[in-house]
């Protein structure tokens, strides 16, 4: 029923895939999320909806192949069909009413914020894109930003691509040269939204910040995507996945977030053993 239609690999780790699910394509608002199963045996995997054409009755989802769950979904192709989908989950973003804002991306988290830099840029508002990647290889979706951005900055660690630094430094720069900013939207890994929140808060900036805890049901029933947002327990599923960053308890987030690591890494080598088998 969820056929893929397109499969395309953006880098060497991340790939975009197209799939038909009208009923979502005709609902999904910027921030919301699915979860799905490759096969009946597969753990469940949130991913964010990264564009969706009601018109075809297609979503694209955009995910980075790390552990056994998105190599099961790896091995599907166009013209297979997911086990199960379900979504749009979670409360969209807030762009109404904003007239200038900077959307920080890093990483593979550059596919939550594209949509969010789509829908602002389709309401009038002035976009300013930061993204930012490890090394050239790894950038994804830079023409799309570059589409809806009134100015586009993109950062590299090693310089081999863009400037060479930080999405703070790029952040800061633009705030100094007197941008002001209704709102700043970060996504990405923890630690890059913490200090993005660090800066901004200097600044008094109001920013908002995508969380992507550990996820089974989408419903707020599991327990398992729990943070602590100004000294209250909120659930990323139903509560979010957006939150005012200057609350979020990062330290929190990123210690509960490595509690599954070693687990993680058994169920990567799991499968990497079973696909060598098949081969």
């Amino acid at each position: 029923m969820f056929e893929i239609i397109e499969k395309t690999p953006l880098n060497p780790t991340v790939v975009k895939i197209v799939i038909n699910a009208p009923l979502i394509a005709r609902k999904a608002q910027p921030g919301q999320f699915v979860i799905l199963r490759a096969t009946d045996k597969s753990e469940r995997i949130p991913l964010t909806i990264a564009d969706e054409n009601p018109e075809k009755g297609t979503i694209a989802l955009i995910y980075q192949i790390v552990g056994a769950g998105t190599m099961e979904l790896n091995s599907l192709n166009q013209g297979d069909s997911l086990c199960d989908l379900v979504g749009p989950l979670g409360t969209a973003t807030e762009t109404e009413g904003l007239k200038k804002v900077c959307i920080v991306g890093g990483g593979v988290g550059c596919a939550i914020a594209y949509p969010v830099a789509k829908k602002l840029h389709s309401l009038g508002c002035e976009v300013h894109s930061v993204v930012g990647f490890r090394n050239k290889d790894l950038v994804i979706l830079e023409d799309d930003f570059r589409s809806v951005s009134n100015e586009m900055k993109i950062m590299t660690d090693d310089g081999s691509y863009g400037e060479k630094g930080l999405v703070t430094n790029a952040l800061e720069a633009l705030i100094q040269a007197g941008n002001q900013y209704d709102r700043v939207i970060a996504i990405g890994p923890l630690i890059m939204m913490k200090f993005v929140c660090q800066l901004t808060k200097k600044y008094n900036i109001p920013t908002i910040v995508s969380m992507n805890p550990i996820m089974i049901d989408g419903t707020g029933m599991c327990g398992g995507c729990r943070l602590t947002v100004g000294g209250e327990t909120k659930f990323a599923c139903v509560d979010g996945p957006d939150f005012d960053g200057h609350l979020v308890d990062f330290d929190e987030a990123m210690a509960r977030g490595s509690v599954y690591r070693e687990f993680e890494t058994h169920a990567r080598e799991e499968a990497c053993n079973l696909y060598k088998k098949e081969v």
